[in-house]
């Protein structure tokens, strides 16, 4: 997918949009945190001025394949009708089938539609053609501005594509999706070096690819969060009660064998006898004494980090170096979104944030906004940056 939205005649069209309108909820059912939605608006905008009508689908939550009210899209589409003031958001109450043709051949020029739930179909996760090619109905071209999804083979994904440009249409990248991998693309091919990778969260498992990939490319690697244990036991330390991947200890050794240069593990943790905030928390270097885990990186370890990012041109972060959510053990994640912020201030350093926790973290300090770029999709910049996408 090659094409961008200059490329198409749009004017008088509909066009089919696939945007990542999964955002969370509240208790009430409103849309609590609406960043993927604002950010779809720049693609929206453009198709409106270019004289289109934008047809919008997405998944929300894992409905299973099954209608769930639960998962509806229409607290979405009205907030998304808040926010474009002077522009009538249209929710479909179906998907594809005559309900849903009738609804959009029925939406006023000038307006958005908005379909409902992909994932309350059965043959969206499977790509199946049929339900592609009743998805490319609704619209004369296709845009895909869901980098979130972008990795995913789903019907509204990959099959509609296909489907779209076997009737003569074409399919083409949103703004976000444009912006999301040229800022990926960029930084991997012509980086700014020093260039440095920050690799955090649960599960080494998750990364291992990412983290092979990056080894390779960048400068300076650090590892921090939960899966910094697994590599700490790799080491030889103890690690206590905290998360370790048993099944990844000798990968993680490896890991550490080859690239011993560029790989950075914390040598310091704050650690804590239970899993809350209010237990008794302590910093410690080396090993993590039995029933104690480490929830953080620790102080000499956040300086040592600091003093490489002070350094830096091009920084990519995924993932965070504790758990962040607990004021007691948010001083590293914390430490790195200001390093990251300071570098991109100062010194123009190029610095990306991917993945849900590490872009959660940076709002949650009011650090977003300082960074070069803020990644709407956790798995698929993990897949561009393996090389994947």
């Amino acid at each position: 997918m090659k094409l961008a939205l200059s490329d198409l005649d749009l004017a008088g069209k509909r066009v089919l949009v696939r945007v990542d309108f999964n955002v969370p909820l509240n208790e009430h059912g409103q849309v609590a945190d609406d960043t993927r939605v604002r950010a779809a608006i720049p693609t929206l905008k453009a198709l409106l001025d270019a004289g289109a009508t934008p047809v919008l689908m997405s998944h929300l939550g894992r409905p299973k394949g099954e209608p769930n009210p639960a998962y509806s899209l229409q607290a979405v589409g009205a907030h998304l009708d808040e926010l474009l003031t002077g522009t009538r958001v249209v929710f479909c109450a179906t998907t594809v089938g005559p309900e849903a043709e009738a609804c959009v051949a029925g939406a006023p020029d000038g307006s958005i539609v908005l379909l409902e739930n992909t994932r309350f179909l059965a043959g969206e996760k499977k790509n199946d053609a049929d339900l592609a090619a009743q998805l490319a109905k609704h619209g004369d071209e296709y845009v895909n501005d869901a980098f979130g999804s972008a990795h995913r083979a789903h019907a509204s994904t990959t099959g509609v594509a296909e489907a779209m440009e076997a009737k003569g249409g074409h399919a083409a990248m949103g703004l976000l999706l444009a912006k999301e991998v040229e800022f990926l693309s960029d930084a991997l091919a012509e980086p700014g070096r020093p260039f440095v990778g920050i690799i955090g969260g649960a599960k080494v498992s998750d990364k291992i690819g990412v983290i092979e990939a990056l080894a390779d490319k960048v400068d300076t690697l650090l590892i921090g969060g939960a899966m910094a244990y697994t590599f700490l036991r790799a080491q030889g330390h103890t690690t206590g009660t905290s998360l370790v991947e048993e099944d990844w200890v000798e990968r993680a050794k490896a890991l550490l064998d080859a690239h011993s240069d560029t790989l950075l593990i914390p040598t310091d943790h704050v650690i804590a006898d239970g899993f809350s905030n209010d237990a008794a928390h302590e910093t410690v270097v080396g090993d993590i004494p039995d029933g104690w885990m480490g929830l953080d990186i620790g102080p000499k370890t956040v300086q040592r980090f600091e003093g490489v990012l002070a350094e830096a041109k091009t920084v990519i972060w995924n993932g965070p170096m504790g758990v962040f959510e607990m004021s007691n053990f948010a001083t590293g994640t914390l430490s790195v979104a200001k390093a990251l912020a300071q570098a991109t201030a100062k010194r123009r350093a190029l610095t990306v944030v991917g993945g849900g926790d590490s872009v959660a973290a940076t709002e949650k300090f009011g650090l977003a906004e300082r960074m070069s770029h803020i990644s709407t999709g956790g798995g698929a910049s993990l897949e561009l940056l393996e090389g994947k996408l």
